[in-house]
């Protein structure tokens, strides 16, 4: 079963699912005029200062609210096992290609965010709901792939999403410090529990306050090893950019694994184009898309370009990954307790426990929007419960086989969105225009009140 489930994952994510994802990104780019390039610092700045339009603008959560779920949801395991994976089977050089996938992805996760914005809908409790299902029903006019997705996604979030998360945070627990799985099971459990029931609001106001911290510790804990060991920062940086297009990876080179595994991974971290984070972007008390979807885009830059650099740029510092012996977690643990001792291993363990349960809150939102839309608002409750449980049986039981089974409902989920983003492309440029001509003339008048004080 393992092999089967292995030989259909390696088909999804093979070479043509790969292509479509960047190629859709380069096109979005291309038609959007490289405009994530021109609007990055502009949206980093709007991610983190109050809007006053968001007082009299429709939503549930405020848009840093909606940014902290998605990200909630996506800085997962995979920042830290993810890269350390790619590094390993793609060599030094996947990180460039992760950064690649990231640069094209940032216009992918705009154009999600900004069409899940323009064709969410209201449902029976008020609540704000949006996403791939809606903007394929409405805006495309294909409900069957709206459907689709929602299949794909409601069980994807119990694999990708949930158990093996738990799973890696009740394994970290038991290596460094012997807590039986079933008591990390348990607590996780009720966590989770505590934080989801409570719906979109209460998922937001914890993500708000716990995304910034877990990042900061992680990001802090990989520059405090840059800053001590700077003289051999430039070497690793350098073998990356070389390595991108020479390759060292097992039976790569610049058309094998190296690319294959970096944008793989880097599609895995950031999931632009699996059309998950949209669905919190929906929530969000906005006056125009465009708004909302510029801070949406940076989830993808603050993912891959810082966190997944410093996970990527460590492990090849520390020069372990191509022994044979280390991959996953334990390399990235023990590349970071090369240069600080037990306390690097220390920083990644908890890396791991906080991205995990961040990743299980913010998908268990996107999980029971995609039940909800096949079923209705009523069956929500359902689906919490199902899920909560779902967390200890993952934190107990061995889940090679769930892997694998994720790994394709991603696959699945990202085929309709791509098609909805591609056929919706003239929605996501008139928009884009729309909100452009809005910023420049809020900005004029900034610039006027500067003035005039």
């Amino acid at each position: 079963m393992q092999e089967v489930i292995n030989a259909i994952s390696g088909f999804v994510w093979g070479p043509p699912m790969l292509i479509l994802i960047i190629g859709t990104g380069i096109f979005l780019t291309i038609r959007l005029g490289f405009m994530q390039f021109k609007t990055l610092p502009y949206a980093i700045k709007l991610s983190f200062s109050p809007e006053k339009q968001e007082n009299k603008a429709k939503g549930d959560i405020s848009h840093y609210q909606a940014l902290t779920t998605a990200m909630a949801a996506t800085i997962g395991t995979g920042n830290i096992v993810g890269v350390a994976t790619a590094v390993v089977l793609g060599g030094p050089g996947a990180v460039f290609w992760m950064w690649i996938s990231a640069l094209f992805g940032m216009a992918t996760k705009y154009s999600e965010a900004i069409l899940a914005v323009k064709y969410r809908v209201t449902n029976s409790k008020g609540e704000m709901s949006g996403g791939p299902m809606y903007y394929l029903e409405r805006g495309l006019k294909q409900k069957w792939l709206g459907v689709l997705f929602a299949i794909f996604g409601s069980i994807a979030a119990f694999g990708i999403g949930n158990m093996v998360q738990s799973n890696a945070v009740a394994g970290a627990l038991e290596t460094e410090f012997n807590v039986s799985t079933w008591v990390t099971g348990i607590v996780l459990t009720l966590l989770v529990g505590l934080v989801i029931l409570g719906g979109i609001k209460s998922i937001g106001r914890v993500t708000a306050f716990f995304v910034p911290i877990m990042a900061v510790l992680y990001i802090l804990g990989g520059l405090i090893i840059m800053v001590m060991n700077f003289d051999i920062v430039p070497q690793a940086i350098g073998l990356i950019f070389t390595d991108a297009f020479t390759g060292s990876a097992i039976g790569g080179g610049i058309l094998g694994t190296v690319i294959r595994y970096g944008v793989a991974r880097g599609v895995f971290s950031n999931e632009a184009g699996l059309g998950s984070a949209p669905i919190a972007a929906a929530a969000a008390r906005t006056d125009y898309p465009g708004r909302q979807a510029l801070v949406s885009m940076t989830q993808v830059f603050f993912d891959t370009i810082i966190v997944c650099t410093i996970t990527g740029t460590t492990i090849v510092m520390a020069n372990m990954y191509g022994n044979g012996e280390l991959s996953g977690g334990d390399l990235t643990a023990a590349s970071f307790s090369y240069f600080l001792g037990d306390f690097g291993a220390l920083v990644v363990t908890i890396g791991i426990i906080l991205f995990a349960f961040s990743t299980m809150v913010g998908w268990s939102y996107y999980g029971e929007k995609c039940f909800s839309y096949l079923f209705n608002d009523k069956a929500i409750p359902i689906y919490r419960v199902a899920f909560v449980l779902a967390v200890f049986y993952g934190a107990i039981e061995q889940l090679n086989i769930v892997w694998g089974i994720a790994d394709i409902m991603n696959a699945l989920m990202a085929a309709p969105n791509l098609i909805g983003l591609l056929g919706l492309s003239g929605v996501v440029v008139y928009e884009t225009k729309r909100f452009l001509k809005v910023a420049k003339e809020e900005k004029e008048q900034e610039k006027a009140k500067a003035k005039g004080a």
